[in-house]
């Protein structure tokens, strides 16, 4: 993939340069050892819908493994990773992101977490991933339900599981990602920046990922400008989603963010989403709302699944929902 010739890069796209910017210093960043935890958690969530958190519980050793065996199945051969089947819904996919046209710099593995993750690295190694890739996969998880719960406290929220309940339902929709952007030589060209990912919203409850130290993740403020997240592959970046923003009523807002392809170094990411069962009710919680008129339509996770096969990355997902845009 790092190879693709100039004919075939010229279907990516470009933005202005801005790699030389600076890092952002104002990401919020939660120590979830500490007991403000619950209250910085609500104000990043209002304020970005984005936070980073350490002492996250996470072994590092463990993550460190799993990102070696990514890795390694990253470099086989195209043919080999094929073998993963297409990701329809779950495998291996390559540039092309969903099946309306949107392209990245970037390959995939998409899984849930039911799956039996039967594709093969090599030999020997295929069950240490598939043991690695399970164990880590409940890690994040508890970590998520954790991060809800104290989001529940700090909105002083009588029932403190009101979220995290839905990520330990065993028919939950959760989804596991991993995302290997090859470095690109092309960034450079014309002072423009190859978009690895395009900008779009997370739709499910909150997202958790972790990349090793390569740069490119930007997340898109409510002045309208987009600041790049200094990478830490000893942390966490937590993402509010689409579904979490409804059961908020606005209050959270899912942050919209994208990745920028980099000249010199490959990058991983790994996230988690946290998804409701298909046939879960999404609608804003009646202890938040204070009086207030419920800013969407009530809906399940199967409809909004649904709904948005239709859409491409960047679109609006949430606004066929809305009441104001429905009246």
């Amino acid at each position: 993939m790092a190879s693709l010739s100039k004919t075939t890069t010229e279907q990516y796209s470009y933005i202005k340069n801005c790699m030389a910017s600076t890092f952002a210093s104002t990401i919020p960043i939660v120590d979830l050892s500490k007991p403000d935890a619950k209250t910085l958690i609500v104000n990043a969530c209002e304020e970005f819908g984005f936070f980073k958190v350490i002492n996250h519980g996470v072994p590092m050793e463990a993550i460190s493994q799993l990102e070696t065996e990514a890795l390694k199945f990253f470099s086989l051969p195209l043919n080999e990773k094929e073998k993963a089947g297409h990701p329809n819904p779950f495998g291996y996919g390559s540039k092309r992101i969903g099946p309306n046209g949107d392209v990245g710099w970037v390959e995939y593995l998409l899984l849930n977490k039911n799956q039996e993750h039967d594709f093969t690295l090599n030999g020997k190694n295929h069950e240490k991933f598939r043991c690695l890739l399970n164990s880590y996969m409940c890690s994040v998880k508890k970590m998520a339900c954790d991060i809800l719960e104290l989001m529940a406290e700090g909105l002083k929220i009588q029932q403190k599981n009101a979220f995290s309940k839905l990520l330990r339902d065993k028919e939950s929709d959760s989804i596991f990602r991993v995302n290997h952007y090859p470095a690109c030589p092309e960034v450079a060209v014309n002072g423009q920046n190859m978009i690895g990912f395009g900008e779009h919203t997370d739709p499910q409850i909150i997202s958790l990922l972790r990349s090793n130290n390569t740069s490119g993740l930007q997340i898109y403020l409510r002045d309208g400008s987009w600041i790049s997240v200094p990478p830490d592959h000893n942390s966490f970046f937590i993402n509010v989603g689409d579904s979490l923003q409804v059961m908020t009523n606005g209050r959270f807002r899912s942050v919209r963010h994208r990745v920028l392809a980099n000249g010199f170094k490959s990058r991983l990411s790994m996230i988690y989403f946290g998804g409701p069962p298909l046939s879960e009710k999404i609608a804003p919680l009646p202890s938040l709302m204070k009086g207030k008129e419920s800013l969407y339509k009530e809906f399940t996770w199967f409809e909004y699944k649904n709904s948005t096969y239709g859409s491409r990355l960047a679109d609006n997902r949430l606004g066929h929902f809305e009441r104001i845009a429905a009246s």
